[in-house]
């Protein structure tokens, strides 16, 4: 997809977008700093800066959800160092930037294997995620050690144990069962999949791809891209 950076003027640009929840897959930050001369894991702190513009800027579109891809359950693959760092990223990040964010008057919701992170990191995350329970304005889902089919898996293991298998009732079962279906799914940093994101949820999502990588995705660009969302047409199958 490539965006017209015009089309972010009028009323989209004003906070009508036609979109509730807008999904994320945050992608390009070790190209990012590759590019730059920079250690690749300077551009997962680049990437971070860049989620918190992001989130502010959301908040002011009258969305009322953003879900991310941070940390899919495959990122766990990756070398030994870059992992430890990550998570040591997400510990900071939940002791202070989402803390901060919260201070705004954004909720924090968590969505993944929270068993297969440290016991200091859950606890921050309950934490910060009992803090902001409150608040109203946009509710910020991180997907951590998230991916689509795990998440499947695990609604259907326990829908399974209720006795009720449904499209309903799985959709209860899901980590994400009180967030809404995103109506769009934005991935940054040029590739085109959606790599085990959202796959249930998404089914009727539209998809923008641009070629941007994360740490340098604008608010601007997301204007473009929630003014050509409001301009399609969307059919849901009919």
């Amino acid at each position: 997809m490539s965006v017209d950076m015009n089309m972010a003027t009028g009323d989209t640009a004003g906070g009508v977008s036609h979109a509730h929840c807008v999904g994320i897959i945050m992608d390009g930050n070790r190209r990012w700093a590759k590019a730059r001369g920079l250690p690749k894991l300077e551009g997962h702190r680049a990437g971070l800066e860049r989620l918190k513009d992001i989130v502010r800027h959301t908040r002011t579109r009258g969305i009322s959800d953003l879900a991310v891809y941070a940390f899919s359950t495959e990122n766990w693959n990756r070398e030994p160092a870059e992992v430890s760092y990550l998570m040591e990223l997400s510990i900071e990040a939940t002791r202070r930037e989402l803390k901060e964010l919260g201070k705004e008057g954004i909720r924090i919701r968590f969505a993944g294997q929270r068993e297969r992170f440290s016991e200091a990191l859950q606890r921050s995350m309950a934490e910060v995620e009992n803090e902001t329970v409150g608040n109203g304005g946009l509710t910020l889902w991180i997907c951590l050690s998230y991916g689509g089919r795990a998440e499947i898996v695990a609604a259907a293991r326990a829908a399974a144990r209720a006795g009720d298998i449904t499209e309903e009732s799985l959709t209860r079962q899901m980590w994400t069962a009180e967030m809404p279906d995103p109506d769009l799914i934005i991935r940054t940093g040029g590739e085109k999949r959606l790599s085990n994101f959202l796959p249930w949820q998404s089914v009727y999502s539209e998809l923008f791809f641009t070629d941007t990588y994360w740490p340098d995705f604008t608010p601007q660009e997301l204007d473009a891209i929630l003014a050509e969302f409001a301009a399609r047409e969307r059919r849901h199958g009919t």
